[in-house]
């Protein structure tokens, strides 16, 4: 779990004896590609860390369509923040996209990690203040951008999802079809 030594050394200073104790308040998950970590319908009990992999949170629309609405890949969390902070049953699934390690933190578990150490308490509430502030950019692309440029802008920013991510989840994040997506890709390929 290096990796999760090295994020929270981004925004935290701890030692190793600190790092090991927090460390000991997660579980670690290994899943398979399509394997879901959590279904819609069900309680919210986790936070996940994506140690290795890649994640996707989505819901199924009334034309029983996949809307996938968040990725995350290594270093990045990922839940249903609204059903694990009142630990009800969450409208989202939660699926990996590809084999992924995971760090998984249950509500209860998280509140005595903050009470033993205050310092993750300014960690999470960075995590949660750059979580909320790409999303509030999304919101505004989505209402700004004409849908090519919204490919445009998703394929600049984060290169390394076009490579890693299918074509029809990348479509499903961005309110498209895959046909549209593959026009969309064909007109700027010309």
């Amino acid at each position: 779990m290096e990796n999760f030594r090295a994020h929270l050394d981004k925004f935290i200073k701890i030692n190793d004896e600190e790092y090991a104790s927090i460390l000991s308040f997660f579980t670690v998950h290994q899943f398979k590609k399509k394997e879901n970590l959590m279904k819609e319908g069900e309680v919210c009990r986790s936070l996940f860390f994506v140690s290795h992999g890649c994640l996707r949170k989505f819901f199924i629309n009334e034309k029983g369509v996949e809307q996938t609405t968040e990725f995350a890949i290594e270093n990045w969390w990922i839940t249903d923040t609204f059903a694990f902070e009142r630990q009800v049953r969450s409208d989202f699934n939660i699926q990996a996209v590809e084999p992924s390690i995971v760090l998984s933190i249950d509500l209860a578990s998280q509140k005595v990690l903050l009470e033993k150490y205050p310092v993750m308490e300014h960690y999470f509430r960075m995590v949660y203040q750059k979580a909320y502030a790409a999303a509030e950019r999304r919101i505004r692309y989505l209402h700004e951008f004409t849908r090519e440029e919204l490919y445009v802008q998703f394929s600049t920013q984060y290169p390394w999802f076009i490579q890693r991510i299918p074509q029809y989840l990348i479509a499903s994040f961005l309110g498209f079809t895959p046909e549209y997506l593959s026009e969309i890709r064909a007109r700027l390929r010309s």
